[in-house]
């Protein structure tokens, strides 16, 4: 769940289009042959693909950079490539999507790194790689410096997507990272290979379960040992920040005062290629629009699960991820009707983040604008809202054989669709007060119909510090009066 969802909303409506972020590093050409599967060679045991298309797509560190178009920002990608036909298509992909390109150098000594995936029926049969893979020769590494220095001064954010091509050797990694931090712009590094010792003093690093693994020498399937072993590296590394990323089990972000889990939102995959670009460039964008970390190492995990779903190297767009935030909250809307144990765990989580817990209670039955403007001006109050909602038994004892007219688990799914409201918690007795006595809210909210020493849990919660507020209340709107409007028995 986001901390500050309307500015993260805001952030991808608009805002990070007066952000600037800067893509170093190794720069490659996806090509994919597209065809369908239906018989085996008889020359060898192998699949016969028909082919029907070819496309190119940016991949490497320019996959990253179309990321980051998609989402909004204004961006220029450094890199080097041969001076080939592969530069060429790749220099008409990033123009189409409006990345700077003016400093992709050309190196003699190599070609344009080109991946070319064999796809058949929508499932990827073969890679082939043609690539060189060396150092940058010491002319090469001064001139990728000093076009990345030039570029550095007004900076929202410097991304080194290193995918061990030779781009961004440890002398390289260090340059450019003392550059931007003397000038204070924080450096994203998605890392690859052994030597994380280059990444020195960047703001964060992401490591996926295999390349934390392989730098620290740890078992990759010891969960708690990797997230150990991470945040041993982040401190002896001086990085701020280091996320781990881990597929389907989503992400750990690790940061000097602990570690917190990020889990994923269960999708169907069909190509993860390309999904660690996406990452690393969400958390760029999210950190230069100056979104909290918990809510861009949240963000970059919705992106994630977004490309997954496609076949082929794809970028993050705005609308995608503006529709895959709707979508969680619809989720985690249900997710805010807990029982008893769920909710007490709730609070406790709340309350370490130091937000006073608002506890109301109602039948809410036939919900309306009385309502819902009560239970805006009962949040006020704190920063969470906790409803004790009455169970159908409780309801019929309290008005009667008729009521309630919506059903328990339909009136709790109802209120947990407000924003103003943070859980929901059935109880069955006739008054709220053991649910009060278990909670221990802050608040003590009612509506100003009642007098304090009516309320039922009030010296309660007084008698721990707490406090009783009587919420005013919109007038002429109630269920009865609905139901008898409905009935004929009162005009409108």
């Amino acid at each position: 769940m986001f901390q500050a969802l309307p500015l993260v909303v805001a952030a991808l409506r608009g805002g990070l289009a007066r952000r600037r972020v800067l893509v170093v590093g190794d720069v490659m050409l996806d090509r994919y042959l597209w065809g369908r599967v239906s018989r085996i060679s008889p020359e060898a045991p192998v699949p016969v693909l028909h082919l029907e298309r070819e496309t190119d797509v940016a991949g490497g560190a320019a996959n990253v950079a179309r990321n980051l178009a998609g989402l909004g920002v204004q961006v220029a990608l450094v890199g080097v490539t041969g001076d080939d036909p592969g530069r060429a298509a790749l220099l008409r992909l990033l123009a189409a999507d409006g990345i700077d390109t003016a400093d992709l150098l050309i190196a003699a000594d190599r070609g344009t790194v080109t991946k070319t995936r064999v796809v058949g029926n929508h499932q990827q049969m073969l890679r082939i790689d043609a690539e060189r893979v060396a150092p940058l020769t010491e002319t090469d590494q001064a001139r990728l410096v000093a076009a990345v220095s030039a570029r550095i001064p007004g900076l929202d954010g410097l991304l080194l997507s290193d995918y061990a091509k030779g781009v961004l050797g440890p002398e390289t990694c260090a340059a450019l990272i003392a550059a931007a931090r003397a000038a204070g712009v924080q450096v994203l590094v998605d890392p690859k290979g052994k030597g994380f010792d280059r990444y020195r003093g960047a703001t964060l690093i992401t490591p996926n379960r295999g390349e934390l693994a392989l730098a620290t020498g740890t078992d990759p399937q010891d969960r708690d040992a990797l997230i150990a072993a991470g945040a041993r590296l982040r401190q002896d590394l001086g990085l701020d920040l280091l996320a781990l990323t881990l597929s389907e089990q989503g992400m750990v972000l690790i940061a000097a005062e602990g570690s917190r889990d990020i889990p994923a939102v269960a999708r169907e995959v069909f190509d993860v290629s390309g999904a660690g670009d996406t990452v690393i460039a969400t958390f760029a964008a999210g950190l230069a629009a100056g979104l909290s970390h918990l809510d861009t190492a949240h963000l970059a995990n919705l992106a994630a699960g977004v490309v997954v779903g496609h076949v082929g190297t794809a970028p993050i767009t705005r609308a995608e991820l503006l529709a895959a935030i709707c979508d969680e909250q619809a989720l985690e809307q249900g997710a805010k009707v807990r029982d008893l144990a769920g909710t007490l765990e709730q609070v406790r989580r709340w309350r370490a983040a130091g937000e006073l817990v608002v506890f109301t209670n109602g039948c809410f039955d036939l919900l309306h604008v009385g309502h819902v403007t009560y239970l805006e001006r009962a949040r006020r109050y704190g920063q969470r809202l906790v409803v004790g909602l009455n169970t159908d038994r409780s309801v019929r004892a309290l008005k009667g054989p008729e009521r309630p007219l919506i059903r328990a688990d339909d009136r709790a799914r109802v209120l947990a669709a407000l924003a103003s409201v943070d859980a929901v918690v059935l109880f069955d007795g006739d008054t709220p007060l053991d649910l009060i006595l278990a909670l221990r809210p802050d608040v003590l909210a009612k509506g100003a119909d009642y007098r304090e020493q009516d309320v039922v849990g009030a010296a309660e919660v007084k008698s721990w510090g707490g406090r009783v507020v009587l919420v005013p209340l919109v007038e002429d709107r109630s269920t009865s009066g609905i139901i008898r409007r409905m009935q004929g028995d009162e005009g409108p």
